[in-house]
């Protein structure tokens, strides 16, 4: 449970959180609230001071139904952030959301660290191989379809049984291309109804039979909002609940917008672990 981030190995039996930075119009929870240099710069010095081990940078929308743009509108809105915020912190572990091969390898290029890819490379077929020419750690997630189409596909005859089936395929693509480091995200909101959200976390633990790091991305989606009958806005509340059954079937990895109240989460949960160990 250890990856290798520009030679720092990084502990993942301990769980960590990796703070979410959407440099996206029309993300669902926080779109186009990082326009300018000193917000972005702001916010990422505060997830970094709450304890995220990692930030992950997105610019390209994957909620259901997000605008499709191009190669080059995500480059540039990307590659300056990454460079502006190596510049204020060189060591900063900066994880990249994309299923692009170019604006991963142009990311990396730049200093990222990380790959997060929504696909798992089935969006781009040069994505596995751009991945292993750099040897970074990759995040892979299950996603059917795409983000324009992939709310119609949320059929399965056994949920459980074809992500992991799903992820073993992906895996052994990835280790034959010699990419060392993976952690599998399972997708929350990826092409899954939102009672198949909670039989997915209900059931997490079953996917620790791959042996990796797990990555959960549970903040503020809509199974919490949706359940509750609020808003993104209002649910974090919810999300610190949802957020402790992940850990107890065995998260090692928190995605999240709010890190410090992730990292309180983690501290209980740790505690809490600690004294049924004792």
């Amino acid at each position: 449970m250890t990856i290798n981030c520009k030679g720092k190995l990084i502990d993942l039996s301990k769980p960590k959180v990796m703070g979410v930075l959407n440099l996206t119009p029309d993300s669902f929870y926080d779109g186009g609230k990082y326009k300018s240099e000193s917000k972005i710069l702001l916010q990422v010095e505060k997830m970094l001071l709450e304890g995220a081990s990692f930030i992950d940078i997105g610019a390209y929308s994957s909620r259901p139904g997000a605008m499709h743009i191009s190669e080059e509108e995500e480059l540039r809105r990307i590659v300056p952030i990454v460079e502006l915020l190596l510049k204020k912190n060189p060591s900063i572990l900066i994880s990249i959301d994309t299923f692009r091969s170019r604006i991963a390898s142009e990311c990396i290029s730049a200093g990222a660290t990380l790959i997060n890819d929504i696909s798992a490379g089935n969006l781009d077929n040069k994505m596995m191989d751009t991945v292993a020419q750099h040897q970074v750690p990759y995040i892979m997630m299950h996603m059917k379809g795409n983000p324009q189409n992939m709310k119609q596909l949320a059929t399965y005859e056994d949920l459980l049984k074809e992500i992991i089936h799903y992820f073993s395929e992906r895996v052994y693509e990835a280790r034959l291309k010699k990419i060392n480091d993976i952690i599998i995200d399972p997708g929350f909101g990826f092409a899954k109804t939102v009672q198949q959200n909670f039989k997915l976390l209900a059931n997490i633990d079953l996917l620790k039979v791959l042996d990796l790091p797990i990555l959960a991305g549970l903040s503020r989606k809509s199974m919490i909002y949706k359940t509750l009958d609020t808003t993104p806005e209002d649910a974090l509340n919810g999300t610190t609940a949802l957020h402790i059954r992940a850990l107890e079937g065995g998260a090692n990895i928190l995605r999240v917008h709010d890190v410090k109240e992730a990292m309180e989460c983690i501290t209980l949960f740790n505690e809490l672990t600690a004294s049924n160990n004792s």
